[in-house]
């Protein structure tokens, strides 16, 4: 199974230690599950780890690397519209353009969708309910 996280998850998985957020990227890094990531939500995490959480620039480095090195960098030719907050539908076209089996958010706009085609959004919650072999 492949899954895209959100940017909201990769923040909470990063700047707090043992939330589920981290539990699930530690899923990833074990291999569990397929992990997808774009350019669009690498520079989103990029720009929110460093203006909102004051991380250095090493630091910024060090979450990219990790992610890099945990996920596949998915280069998408697919274009979106289908929600009005534009991070939203770079989301959803990293999901469309890896063939992602589900979206992993706590994006209430992104969650209301419950689905996009065949790809399915789901919480952190759910995502480790179906992998409970906890790291």
């Amino acid at each position: 199974m492949r899954f895209v996280f959100d940017t909201n998850v990769y923040i909470s998985a990063f700047i707090v230690p043992g939330s589920k957020s981290d539990l699930a990227y530690r899923l990833a890094e074990r291999g569990v599950f397929d992990l997808a990531v774009s350019g669009a939500i690498l520079r989103e995490l990029k720009d929110k780890l460093g203006s909102g959480f004051g991380y250095s620039e090493q630091e910024i480095r060090d979450v990219e690397s990790s992610v890099s090195r945990v996920a596949t960098i998915s280069e998408h030719e697919v274009e979106l519209s289908a929600v009005n907050v534009e991070p939203d539908n770079r989301i959803l076209e990293c999901a469309v353009a890896s063939a992602a089996s589900a979206i992993v958010t706590g994006d209430r706009h992104l969650l209301a969708l419950v689905s996009y085609g065949d790809i399915r959004i789901m919480t952190v919650s759910e995502l480790l309910y179906t992998f409970p072999e906890m790291p």
